[in-house]
């Protein structure tokens, strides 16, 4: 802990200032102690606030498990036996403009679809694991997106705005509860090699203060870059630390309060923190080889290991509490889900390398009890359309695709909304990227419209002035 602003006017000894900041050490352990129960966070000018949550909450965590590139829906959770029936013809709806204008005819899913658990719930071939979870899951058929183009729908699906600089929904999330950990970051984003279009924007606090950016792991055996000590012991490190927060410190009293240095210091603190934290959670040796297996570490296909320590490593940082993690896909030798051409062989490629594994994160989370206080996200910035670009393609689709839910407050088992006969665009229930954000807030004990930062003038929001819970799909 460091002087406070006025040390500079102090003239007594140094024993005389430490009896009389005796009880400002012990307001920041106890600061410390109520942001990990949720009573406290950090606003704007880096002071404590008291968290309130606004309602019950179902939900502490957040997985978003990220399909970079957009997935098809009508490969994956929306069948559409037109398409069958209609393959190869000309297709029978007006088509609106594609990012590249090529397109072709009517195009059938290569996949069956088959219906499971007792719900029923159709779900394709590509995800066979997920499949078992049928009843768990709430699909969302009638997603729709403002943007065609990936960089800024990806924008608009992290930070609700399409334009890059406001905060990711991770950062909200950080931002309105605070931390359930002392040695880990709130939000973490796990890089199975595919940053998004739009790059680390996605994950930027914007206009909040940057302490609730996310915090960048990656799939490897050291996630963390330069997160390793470089002292020979703790208490060089220590040394050095005091002396470079005693620095920004000073400069604090000269300049006033200032994001850039308070998050600094905020961020030393918790690197050292980490340094401890991240060998140890990361570190898988200590799983059984069952839970390995099941995750698909030993996989044949490259890219599965990869997602399958990703989510097994998400599963070890909620146990830990952290608050928000995002996961993005693995290279798998072509491009992301976006295929505009080789649909099959890409599609197929896609779901190789995640289904197991999130089957895998579904069924360790609720055999542990996680799952319960869990929420999972399962989509990508916008669907495909339901004819060819080309001759084995699809184009982007903003006007209709699908998502799923899963976890605590979820009604599982249910579909909501609908597509037209073509799965081309929503037609019933319509769910907009704003009203899967005030849903995920809500299911975290948040009222979206509540939930706000004074900047540029007015109150700001992750759902700007929009968004409606989508009471239908939950518990």
């Amino acid at each position: 802990m460091y002087p406070c602003r006025r040390t500079r006017e102090f003239q007594g000894s140094r024993r005389d200032w430490l009896k009389q900041a005796a009880c400002g050490f012990g307001s920041a352990a106890l600061g410390a102690m109520l942001a990990r129960e949720h009573l406290v966070a950090q606003d704007e000018t880096g002071q404590a606030h008291r968290i309130v949550r606004h309602h019950e909450a179902k939900v502490d965590h957040v997985i978003f498990l990220y399909m970079d590139g957009g997935p098809s829906q009508v490969d994956t959770f929306d069948p559409k036996p037109r398409l069958t029936q209609d393959n190869g013809k000309p297709f029978a709806m007006e088509m609106e403009p594609t990012q590249f204008n090529n397109n072709g005819s009517t195009l059938g899913s290569p996949w069956e679809f088959r219906q499971y658990g007792e719900s029923g719930l159709p779900i394709s071939d590509l995800f066979p694991h997920v499949a078992r979870h049928a009843d768990k899951l709430a699909v969302i058929r009638s997603m729709v997106a403002n943007f065609s183009e990936h960089t800024n729908a990806n924008y608009f699906l992290h930070t609700g705005l399409g334009i890059q600089g406001r905060p990711s929904m991770g950062a909200w999330v950080g931002y309105g509860l605070g931390s359930d950990c002392d040695d880990l970051p709130s939000y973490v984003v796990l890089n199975g090699g595919l940053i998004p279009p739009g790059g680390l924007d996605c994950f930027n606090s914007g206009f909040l203060p940057a302490t609730y950016q996310g915090s960048i792991f990656t799939a490897a055996r050291t996630p963390v870059a330069n997160v390793s000590p470089l002292e020979r012991t703790a208490q060089l490190q220590r040394n050095k630390l005091d002396l470079i927060a005693g620095l920004d410190q000073g400069l604090v009293e000269q300049a006033g309060t200032h994001d850039a240095l308070d998050s600094a210091i905020s961020n030393y603190e918790l690197a050292f923190r980490m340094q401890a934290a991240v060998p140890e959670v990361t570190d898988l040796t200590d799983e059984t080889e069952a839970t390995q297996e099941m995750y698909g570490l030993n996989h044949e296909f490259g890219p599965a290991r990869t997602y399958g320590r990703q989510c097994l490593l998400a599963r070890r940082l909620i146990e830990r509490g952290v608050r928000f993690l995002e996961l993005t896909c693995p290279p798998v030798g072509g491009d992301r889900w976006d295929q505009h051409g080789n649909l099959r062989d890409g599609h197929t490629k896609n779901a190789l390398a995640t289904d197991q594994a999130i089957g895998a994160l579904i069924e360790d989370l609720d055999q542990r009890g996680l799952l319960e206080r869990t929420l999972l996200i399962w989509g990508g910035e916008f669907g495909r359309t339901p004819f060819a670009q080309g001759s084995d393609g699809r184009d982007h689709n903003p006007f209709g695709f699908s998502m799923w839910m899963a976890g605590g407050g979820v009604r599982g088992g249910t579909i909501h909304g609908a597509t037209d006969e073509f799965g081309y665009k929503a037609i019933e229930n319509k769910v907009e990227i704003h009203d899967l954000h005030a849903t995920m807030l809500h299911l975290l004990g948040i009222d979206h419209e509540r939930l706000t930062f004074r900047f540029g003038g007015r109150d700001m929001r992750l759902t700007d002035v929009h968004g409606n819970v989508v009471h239908e799909v939950l518990t």
